[in-house]
């Protein structure tokens, strides 16, 4: 049967097409496990999901809107299930609604174009509580509100398709990592430093099948909790690395770090606040203490956990099965100076060299705002888009829910 002339044609805003691939625009929202605030991506999108020929990418513009004071604060108090009710959880995925939809409307804006112009939205939202043993994960930020307000179709709350087929459903980004990153002759770790730290291997020449991906261990986050700890607030984060560069890093405190359970647990494996969070950095504080140590002793011994616990899940997951030639690192601890010398300092032990997004023609910032808004363009053309050897998951799925 013929089709109609309308569904032959290539619809630009949408995506759609019979015959080659159109051009099409996305949106990609992110907000971290550091709640720093909301970072936003105007893509452009070539290719067709999973098509043979590939699908490519280009940022068009780029922002980071940062929350309010009050946001943040609010945040931070629904990490602690003890203080977090029903009313306030609700309250706040409407309020992250209409923040994102801001965002979105702004960077498309930035990137020269309308709403009208652009297919979808793709919004993580922000983690309150991730727990992948039990099931379950909870990310907020209504996703009926960012299309209501945008006029765009928005794809929202990725994780939970890839826990329902036995996943952790995380990490997420290593799709879109294989996708633009692969290389033939190469071996690459894509190390993000947020919140969390998480490392995707892409083997040279590979297939998504030979993917693999895992949370390496905190990333920024007890870097964060513990300069803020320390300064009373004053600090939300060190900035430049500049309190760790003054300090020394005490090798007794970090071997009692170095045991915790969770560098040692097999793959594909995540974690979160839930491990890492303000109990645990007020343990780190109060035993530095006991020890003498000075604000920038305590910065700069967490900074080197950091870069050792890359270093130690290299060894202890990925050397036997691919030796790799670069790890390329993204993320908000890429700008740390001290965290990225001493990460260069393990990998270089280990025969692997290290560059940033930005040496390699990326954006360390935009990069998992870019892939929110990739993963949302592959559900809206109903193409799994997870990588069970790197979640778990039984199978690939079709990630996230779909407000129009």
């Amino acid at each position: 049967m013929a089709m109609p002339e309308s569904c032959e044609a290539v619809d630009e805003r949408r995506g759609t097409a019979t015959g080659e691939p159109s051009r099409r625009y996305a949106v990609g929202l992110m907000s971290g496990t550091s709640v720093d605030g909301i970072d936003a991506a105007a893509v452009e999108i070539l290719g067709v999901p999973g098509g043979d020929e590939g699908i490519s990418v280009r940022l068009l513009a780029f922002e980071n809107k940062p929350y309010p004071a009050d946001v943040r604060r609010e945040i931070f108090e629904l990490f602690d299930p003890a203080r977090t009710t029903v009313d306030r959880v609700g309250a706040m995925n409407v309020r992250l609604g209409a923040l994102y939809a801001d965002a979105a409307l702004s960077v498309i804006g930035e990137a020269g174009l309308s709403p009208a112009d652009v297919s979808v939205v793709g919004s993580h939202g922000q983690t309150i509580y991730h727990a992948p043993e039990a099931g379950y994960t909870v990310q907020i930020g209504e996703g009926a509100v960012i299309a209501a307000r945008t006029g765009i179709p928005c794809v929202s709350d990725f994780r939970p398709a890839d826990l329902a087929v036995g996943g952790q459903g995380a990490p997420l980004v290593p799709f879109t990592e294989y996708l633009l990153y692969r290389e033939p002759d190469r071996t690459l770790l894509l190390q993000n430093i947020g919140g969390i730290g998480n490392v995707t291997v892409i083997p040279a020449g590979c297939g998504p099948e030979d993917v693999y991906a895992f949370d390496t261990g905190p990333g920024n986050m007890l870097i964060d909790g513990v300069v803020s700890l320390v300064t009373g607030g004053a600090l939300a984060m060190d900035a430049g690395g500049a309190l760790a560069a003054r300090g020394s890093v005490s090798e007794a405190l970090l071997g009692e770090l170095r045991q915790d359970a969770y560098y040692a647990l097999p793959v594909p494996k995540s974690t979160g606040r839930e491990r890492f969070g303000a109990d645990y950095v007020e343990r780190i504080v109060r035993r530095g203490r006991e020890q003498g140590l000075s604000d920038a002793d305590l910065a700069a011994t967490v900074t080197r956990l950091t870069a050792w616990s890359i270093g130690d899940a290299y060894d202890r997951f990925i050397a036997a099965r691919h030796a790799a030639d670069l790890m390329i690192v993204g993320g908000g601890g890429s700008y740390n100076p001290v965290l990225m010398r001493d990460l260069a300092a393990e990998m270089a032990a280990r025969g692997v060299a290290v560059a940033t997004q930005e040496a390699v023609g990326g954006s360390s910032d935009a990069k998992e705002a870019i892939a929110f808004a990739l993963l949302a363009d592959y559900a809206m053309a109903r193409q799994p888009a997870n990588l069970p050897a790197a979640t778990g998951a039984a199978r690939p799925v079709v990630l996230g829910k779909i407000s129009y």
